[in-house]
């Protein structure tokens, strides 16, 4: 079979993957495939897929998922490279999400929930120019029909071009992207498009278009379980209820506020009841919560009350906290199976006591089930899928119906070096100052004799920040530390400092699971060498207890699947920093002492041939002096 594929010749690896990917369409099947990072997984999904229905069911659309604006990039690349080599017309869509897209000021500061309800608003009242210049006269408007065939003309577009485009026309560039979408042979989205049952019905209308009608490629599929499970979870605090009696005071419902104030004593009688003094958070019922607020009023009642008061604060503001209460009271009537509820008290960096409850999702498969029963083929990857059959179980798929592949990494293996350093742990009971000093130094070791830059990953900013203290004077690199209050510009700013460093070298230090543990590519000479310090396992907190017990009731396996292997899939994101091309070359340090033990060694794919190496300097000079 020949497919539609983007580069001169793929590679044997390549043909394997397409091939693979086609027959999963065919069949109408699944497929998860663990593919380390440059293979080309990319254009290994998208060319069989757009292959298949350019060729042979047109009436079929490919939902290329992703949660990295990168990927979106890259994605959007690979298909005007096929459309340029084959002279193939076919129209794609970049979308992500909808307060992403909007052109209306001052919108940034919005929670995405918050920014729904506004958007809502704004367009039921005729208020937003964008939406309003679509029509004219319940007709397509010309602006819209001429902006559409510009899109059409050149696309594949990245998202920020079609933005512009629509700014330019004055018109919503979501909408527009939408109504592009039902010509699209191909959308590119974040996961929200298609997890989130409210957003996918939502655009699946938009575009005419059914479940069983898509091809869905998960890109960076391991964020799919944290990703579905945070989509059903609901929070509460004492903050949103202040907040929210304020609003509704202001808006001269005094008797509405005194309610809210109401729903806030009770969570603080229920942490009175139920947290202990010495401790942070405990679990409890729906009716707990929900025969103490039924005191106040009816909670139906209530919750029409509190949408009430949003829709007035809508017409003169952004944001309405009275619809988050609203909100959360809706989603803690839901089911038990497969959910938890937890009351917290907590800390504010003020001082200030914040009391929260939440209602929290442990079963990602409740997100998936009807992604899973309905779409026409589901393609899973990622540099990080391992276990492959723990993502089989965590996304609920038919184990007579699913495909797993794992590939080896392609590159030279003499072109890595993989050391397990032990002598130091970040294990609790073994955090004091010697530690972080003996953490500090052996970090120092490595990254003064790597010729180049490095990144240090730890597992919390705080552990980060303790062992910085030492660091700076036994490092003779300049260091660069990533803050968890950066917007994307500064990060991309702190990035482009750094590659600046990459023949003096310099060391960067950020946290596994952070966002440069696995959004950022540094290729070639900008990065040497990668360490990560101590294991960022959960915090042993009810939701992570909650997660084991309920992971070992389902597949025995709540250890694993609920405390080590989320732990194991950060180190290896963020190790998979260093090598990004077969020509790369580059060393990853695992350093902690219980990387030695079989519990978490065992967790290793077996391609990465670890060595285990007290005194590491001596090998890494070595290995940087190599003729290649």
């Amino acid at each position: 079979m020949e497919f539609l594929f983007p580069h001169n010749e793929p590679r044997k690896i390549q043909k394997g993957f397409m091939n693979q990917v086609y027959a999963t369409i065919k069949n109408k099947s699944q497929i998860l495939v663990h593919g380390p990072t440059g293979i080309g997984k990319t254009a290994s999904a998208l060319s069989p897929a757009l292959t298949y229905i350019l060729n042979e069911n047109p009436k079929k659309i490919i939902f290329f998922l992703t949660s990295r604006n990168t990927q979106h990039l890259i994605a959007v690349e690979t298909l005007r490279k096929i459309r340029n080599k084959y002279d193939k017309m076919f129209v794609t869509v970049d979308l992500v999400g909808k307060k992403g897209m909007c052109n209306q000021a001052g919108i940034q500061l919005l929670s995405s929930s918050e920014f729904s309800e506004y958007c809502k608003d704004i367009r039921e009242k005729g208020r937003c120019e964008y939406f309003n210049n679509l029509k004219s006269k319940n007709k397509a408007s010309v602006r819209l029909v001429h902006t559409l065939d510009k899109l059409k003309e050149d696309s594949p577009m990245h998202v920020e071009e079609i933005k512009s485009v629509c700014e330019n026309a004055e018109l919503c560039s979501y909408e527009v992207a939408c109504t592009l979408g039902k010509k699209a042979q191909v959308i590119i989205a974040d996961y929200n498009y298609i997890l989130n049952p409210h957003i996918r019905d939502t655009l699946l209308r938009k575009i005419n278009k059914n479940l069983d009608d898509i091809i869905v490629v998960f890109d960076e599929g391991h964020n799919i379980p944290n990703r579905a499970r945070d989509l059903l979870t609901a929070n509460l605090n004492t903050f949103i209820l202040d907040a929210a009696a304020k609003e509704a005071k202001l808006m001269g419902f005094e008797d509405m506020a005194d309610d809210i104030i109401s729903i806030k004593h009770v969570i603080e009688k229920l942490v009175k009841k139920y947290v202990p003094i010495a401790k942070y958070e405990a679990k409890i019922t729906k009716k707990d919560f929900f025969t103490m607020v039924e005191e106040i009023g009816n909670w139906e009642e209530l919750m029409g009350n509190f949408v009430f008061i949003s829709d007035q604060v809508l017409e003169k503001k952004r944001r309405s906290f009275c619809a988050s209460v609203a909100g959360f009271m809706e989603n803690w009537t839901g089911q038990e199976e497969g959910f938890t509820r937890i009351l917290s008290k907590s800390f504010t960096k003020n001082g200030r006591v914040m009391l929260s409850l939440s209602y929290r999702c442990l079963d990602p498969a409740l997100v998936m089930k009807d992604i899973v029963d309905q779409t026409h083929a589901i393609i899973v990857m990622s540099g990080t899928l391992t276990p492959i059959d723990m993502y089989a179980d965590l996304l609920g798929l038919n184990p007579s119906e699913i495909l797993s592949i794992e590939y080896e990494n392609p590159f030279p293996k003499e072109n890595k070096l993989s050391l397990i350093v032990p002598g130091t742990s970040t294990k609790y009971k073994l955090r004091n100052e010697l530690m972080f000093k003996t953490i500090a130094k052996k970090c120092a070791e490595v990254t003064n004799t790597v010729p180049g830059n490095s990144v240090i990953f730890f597992p919390s900013y705080k552990l980060r920040n303790d062992i910085y203290e030492f660091l700076r004077d036994y490092s003779d690199k300049t260091m660069f530390l990533e803050e968890t209050e950066y917007t994307n510009e500064q990060r991309g700013n702190l990035l482009e400092r750094f590659k600046d460093y990459k023949d003096s070298g310099a060391v960067l230090l950020g946290v596994a699971g952070g966002s440069f543990a696995e959004g950022i590519d540094l290729p070639g000479d900008l990065l040497k060498a990668v360490i990560v310090v101590g294991l960022p396992l959960g915090r042993p907190d009810l939701e992570t207890k909650e997660l084991i017990d309920y992971y070992d009731r389902r597949f025995g396996r709540g250890w694993d699947y609920g405390y080590v292997f989320p732990a194991i899939i950060k180190i290896m994101q963020s190790s998979g920093r260093c090598i990004r091309s077969e020509t790369d070359r580059g060393i990853v340090i695992f350093m902690d002492d219980r990387y030695t033990w079989q519990s978490y060694k065992r967790c290793f794919p077996h391609d990465m041939h670890m060595q285990v190496k007290n005194e590491p300097k001596e090998m890494i000079s070595n290995f940087f002096n190599e003729k290649v």
